[in-house]
């Protein structure tokens, strides 16, 4: 069974599962505006919600919207911290270079994860313990075609 928080909302349109065990909700667009070839703009959702601590909201993109008419989430993931209650909105992205897209009121325009997020101790050293990675990163894992690796 899928664990579930309370999360109190005021919204126009309060968020929704499309489908039984997706991760993310469904935000909409509370106002209407065209994004032009490579144009970003922030929009509103009219979502305000009241996280309880322990828990924070991801704003990621669409991957249908993405897919189709090239349009994602600048800053994915849009942290929404426990204790902000302001409107949540959305830095949207047309990544299309040749086409505009329209986007309308009550248009499903992000997804909404709410997670339950650990807080950190940071601990000053001197030293950090060796790993099998290192200090590998940005592509450094390559990955293997053909059992050789590329």
């Amino acid at each position: 069974m899928t664990e579930t928080v309370d999360v109190p909302i005021i919204a126009p349109d309060v968020p929704a599962y499309a489908h039984p065990g997706d991760a993310g909700a469904d935000l909409v667009a509370a106002e209407a505006l065209r994004l032009g070839p490579g144009d970003r703009a922030m929009v509103g959702t009219g979502v305000r919600i009241a996280l309880p601590e322990g828990y924070a909201a991801f704003v990621v993109p669409r991957s249908g919207l993405a897919a189709k008419h090239g349009i994602t989430v600048v800053n994915s993931p849009g942290t929404v911290d426990a204790g902000y209650r302001g409107e949540i909105k959305v830095i949207l992205l047309n990544t299309d270079k040749e086409r505009a897209h329209d986007i309308a009121v009550g248009d499903r325009i992000a997804q909404l994860i709410v997670m339950p997020v650990t807080r950190a101790v940071f601990l000053p050293a001197e030293v950090l313990p060796d790993s099998a990675r290192g200090e590998g990163g940005f592509g450094s894992t390559g990955y293997q075609k053909d059992g050789v690796l590329a």
